[in-house]
């Protein structure tokens, strides 16, 4: 982590996620599983965080409950200023929609769409028009370095491209918040690569980025790590990263 050095994660004003003493539980009496147990977590606007730990140990949970995908046992969570835990599953999917870009380590294209429909799926989704749904996602696909196969299926695609293609998705809606779940889990070394200069570029472009990885070059990419163990914070180190300019794979035309 060349250039950065150890400082909190604070930030003025209010965070653009926290989530307040939040468990997530499973089962009962003996069998009880604690997935989250009792976690705080502020993350200002811009901020990237890694979060890192051992299988099982709760981070894709914790990821499902930020991202409004799943419920707190107990606790709260605000995203942009809306409780997720508060609101139905209708408000929940328009929050999601407005809010939430998610990338998976097992890509979640849909096969019979080419790579540029499954990008401006998302935008179609929510409203926008298909002229500039379409515009957006051709835009997003060049810089991710994909332009030239925008209309490629994902089975022509490699794995690296594939995991490219869903990062272009997941900026359709330019989102406030980027959850990513183990992004190069399913990759070989040079996709990884690609994959890790995407999120390097997310980074300093101030996109705020929450991802959960076994992977210390994904980690390394961020600006914060936690470290999980059995469903709870057992480490939070942040860095003071230099920023660049505004970057382009925010930044483009609407």
């Amino acid at each position: 982590m060349t250039g950065r050095t150890g400082t909190s994660g604070e930030s003025g004003g209010d965070p653009l996620l926290q989530a307040r003493a939040v468990s997530r539980e499973h089962g009962a009496g003996q069998g009880l599983v604690r997935a989250v147990d009792d976690v705080d977590l502020e993350v200002p606007a811009g901020q990237s965080v890694a979060v890192m730990g051992p299988s099982g140990c709760g981070k894709s949970t914790l990821l499902q409950l930020l991202g409004g995908m799943d419920r707190p046992t107990r606790g709260r969570i605000r995203l942009a200023g809306h409780r997720l835990d508060a609101l139905g599953e209708r408000g929940l999917a328009r929050l999601r929609r407005a809010h939430v870009g998610f990338v998976f380590q097992s890509f979640h294209l849909m096969d019979e769409l080419s790579a540029v429909e499954n990008v401006e799926l998302p935008a179609l989704l929510a409203g926008f028009r298909r002229r500039r749904a379409r515009r957006r996602a051709l835009q997003l696909l060049e810089r991710v370095g994909l332009g030239d196969r925008a209309g490629h299926l994902p089975s022509a695609l490699s794995g690296g491209q594939r995991q490219r293609v869903a990062i272009a998705r997941a900026l359709a809606n330019a989102p406030s918040l980027i959850l990513a779940d183990e992004p190069t889990g399913n990759l070989d070394s040079a996709a990884t690569h690609e994959v890790l200069r995407l999120f390097e570029t997310l980074r300093l472009a101030g996109q705020t980025l929450v991802m959960v990885t076994h992977d210390p070059r994904i980690a390394a990419t961020a600006d914060r790590v936690i470290t999980m163990r059995d469903g709870a914070f057992v480490d939070d180190t942040a860095f003071l990263a230099t920023r660049a300019e505004p970057a382009s794979l925010i930044d483009l035309e609407s």
